[in-house]
């Protein structure tokens, strides 16, 4: 095997890491959805999001955007959740989509006239528009203790709940601040995660400088994103790093609920 076919298959293999992540990042909102305790104005929302595993697993990208499309479409509709950290990742599955096709030009009809160039274009600017997102979520919330989100988040989550009895919207509201209080820690994470993907975007536009300082803001976001690292490895001429048994049995904890 050649060195460039070395390197393909490198890449290929970072890159659906990437992908792998993205969608463990937001399975914790699938199993929730028996919960009576979630609002209800977006459990069709979560809903459609359980087809993303499969979407993805079959790389069906009109399915994939459509998905998308749909569910940000509920977010955006209630004042809330249009801003808010699960619509980042929305449009970083979006850019990820984008940037399959750019690197191994598997394009579904609609796409087929769309050069590498356009889709990496169209992958940074997703990706960028997550990373803003996610990066203004964290700026609000991050460093606030509960009861102050409450405060800040009462007058606009109750817009629209006006048909639920005081008791439901309590549970309703109390469910979503358990959900913020998740997402302060997880976020980091998945910002990382964008991070990580804008630097894939930037190294194969060939603005290594650039995919290098992101591949770094990815690390300093979260210390154990492997394929960062092992994407800054490439550029840099250093081995791969591989997870080792500990990582594998004990990944990171999430923060307590």
């Amino acid at each position: 095997m050649s060195n460039q076919q070395n390197k393909n298959k490198r890449a290929f293999i970072l890159v659906m890491t990437a992908l792998s992540f993205i969608v463990i990042l937001f399975a914790y909102f699938y199993y929730s959805n028996k919960n009576s305790s979630n609002d209800p104005r977006i459990v069709e929302a979560r809903e459609l999001y359980q087809k993303y595993n499969a979407y993805a697993s079959e790389n069906d990208i009109t399915q994939i955007f459509s998905l998308l499309d749909s569910v940000e479409h509920i977010y955006s509709t209630i004042p809330h959740y249009s801003k808010s950290f699960e619509v980042g990742v929305l449009y970083n599955n979006r850019a990820a989509a984008y940037l399959t096709m750019a690197l191994y030009d598997n394009k579904p009809g609609n796409f087929k006239e769309y050069t590498k160039d356009s889709l990496l274009t169209l992958a940074k600017v997703n990706v960028n528009t997550s990373i803003n997102i996610y990066e203004n979520w964290l700026n609000k919330y991050q460093d606030k203790e509960i009861d102050e989100i409450e405060k800040l988040i009462q007058p606009s989550f109750y817009q629209g709940l006006s048909d639920y009895s005081e008791k439901e919207k309590q549970r309703f509201l109390k469910n979503r601040l358990k959900e913020i209080e998740t997402a302060q820690y997880e976020t980091k994470r998945r910002l990382s995660v964008a991070y990580t993907n804008l630097g894939i975007i930037n190294r194969h536009l060939e603005n290594y400088e650039n995919a290098i300082i992101y591949y770094q803001k990815a690390i300093e976001l979260w210390d154990q994103n492997l394929t960062a690292e092992n994407n800054l490895n490439i550029l840099l001429g250093k081995p791969l790093k591989k997870r080792n048994l500990i990582q594998k049995l004990f990944p990171p904890k999430r923060k307590e609920d």
